[in-house]
C-alpha cells in the first residue's frame, strides 16, 4: 500500500519537499491558478485595429483622389494654348472657344462671354491651384 500525500503538499520524488522554490503558491489559502480567456481580448485587440487600419486607409484613398484631381486639373491648364509666360501668384481664367481647344487667359470670366472652364493661381511650384470650377463634372 503506498502511502498517500495530503493534496497540499508538495513532493517530488528528486527533490523531495520542494514548495519552497516553486515560482507559483502551493497552499491551501493561495490563488487559484487559471488560464485567462484572452479570445475576447484578441477579438477586441482586432476590432480596434481593424478600425483603425481602416480609417487610415480612407484618408489615404481620400487624399489619394484629391490628388489625383489636381493631377487631373494641371493636366488640363498645361495643355491648354495659351502665348505667354504665367507669373506666380497671378490669377488666370480656363476657357473653351467654339471649336473646343482649351485657352489661358488673364481676362476674368465676368468681363466676356466664353465658356468658363475654372480660375486658377500659379503657386511657387509651378503647380496651379485650382479657385473656383464652373464644370464639376469635367473629371
Amino acid at each position: 500500500m503506498e502511502n498517500k500525500k495530503p493534496d497540499n503538499v508538495v513532493y517530488n520524488q528528486e527533490k523531495g519537499f520542494n514548495a519552497n522554490v516553486l515560482p507559483y503558491a502551493t497552499n491551501v489559502g493561495a490563488p487559484a491558478i487559471r488560464v485567462d480567456d484572452v479570445v475576447s481580448w484578441k477579438s477586441r485587440g482586432i476590432d480596434n485595429v481593424n478600425k483603425e487600419l481602416g480609417n487610415k486607409f480612407n484618408e489615404l484613398k481620400l487624399q489619394y483622389e484629391k490628388l489625383m484631381q489636381e493631377y487631373e486639373w494641371n493636366e488640363l491648364v498645361y495643355s491648354a494654348k495659351f502665348s505667354f509666360e504665367p507669373v506666380i501668384g497671378e490669377i488666370y481664367h480656363l476657357y473653351r472657344d467654339a471649336e473646343g481647344v482649351n485657352f489661358l487667359s488673364l481676362i476674368g470670366p465676368n468681363e466676356w462671354n466664353k465658356e468658363h472652364i475654372g480660375s486658377f493661381k500659379l503657386n511657387s511650384d509651378k503647380k496651379w491651384i485650382v479657385l473656383n470650377d464652373s464644370s464639376s463634372s469635367l473629371f
